[in-house]
């Protein structure tokens, strides 16, 4: 999971659950800002997700889960499924723009005419670090990205699923005011490969926040996949599949989506090279 557009633009809709993701929700602001002014060969993966053992075993153990529990597992889960099968398609994705240091971000219209992007990216980082930082140390994230107001973990589901609210930062020029975020979100991991997934939920003793409008996200997923010669750098792909909700233009949302997701990137970039400083 553990996540900008809208919110990363704001904006995915899942008709199941209503609640990844921190990268999401950046987009947000990212969003405002704009209105006022394939994939990389990679080894074949089943889009039906399941749980590794020793997660099973070790830290999801059914008999000390509630039935909520459960339910935000399985949907973190079912999250994560339903977005590998977009990213694997080989179908419908177009460029739709491209940055100077290689970044490429494609595009493709789901059924219900709902557009997607698919960002992808090679970061000086390993996909254990990126999944500390993106996932592990999500309530950490507004600390390097200005889009970001606060992000806080409601619940933990065991090691690898949990609930969380997200706040998109005001910025100047941002004409849409605030949105705020509920989502599951589900981190997982299949040999190098690491996978966040999550979605749009709900959570009983936080209900839409007067003065912000609740935008929802999913499914969505970042792939995390060491780079073939160099294990310590990352082939970063994220999926971004977001409903801003409000009285947006589509033509506006779909233009700032992307916008936001290069805009993300950025941030994490400078984040890793101030790391290594240290």
């Amino acid at each position: 999971m553990q996540r900008a557009v809208l919110k990363l633009c704001c904006g995915i809709s899942y008709p199941h659950v209503r609640s990844m993701a921190g990268l999401q929700r950046a987009a947000l602001a990212a969003f405002g800002q704009e209105i006022s002014l394939h994939l990389q060969s990679r080894p074949a993966w089943s889009p039906r997700w399941t749980r590794h053992p020793e997660e099973e075993n070790k830290t999801d153990r059914a008999e000390h889960r509630t039935s909520e529990d459960v339910f935000y597992l399985r949907r973190g889960e079912e999250a994560l499924n339903e977005a590998l099968e977009i990213v694997e398609s080989k179908d419908g994705w177009k460029p739709e723009m491209a940055e100077k240091n290689g970044d490429v971000i494609y595009s493709k219209v789901l059924v219900g005419n709902r557009k997607v992007f698919r960002l992808e990216a090679e970061l000086d980082a390993s996909p254990e670090e990126l999944h500390d930082i993106l996932f592990v140390r999500v309530e950490e994230m507004h600390e390097w990205n200005p889009n970001i107001r606060r992000i806080r973990v409601l619940k933990h589901v065991g090691r690898n699923t949990m609930v969380t609210h997200e706040v998109s930062a005001e910025t100047a020029g941002n004409l849409i005011g605030q949105r705020d975020f509920l989502s599951v979100r589900h981190s997982s991991k299949s040999e190098s490969r690491v996978y966040l997934g999550g979605a749009a939920t709900q959570f009983e003793s936080l209900p839409p926040q007067p003065g912000f409008v609740r935008a929802e996200d999913g499914p969505t997923c970042i792939i995390l996949q060491p780079l073939q010669d160099h294990p310590e750098r990352t082939h970063f792909i994220w999926l971004l599949n977001m409903d801003v909700k409000g009285w947006l233009p589509q033509s506006l949302v779909n233009k700032a989506l992307p916008r936001a997701q290069a805009d993300f990137t950025k941030h994490l970039r400078l984040h890793l090279t101030a790391q290594n400083r240290r």
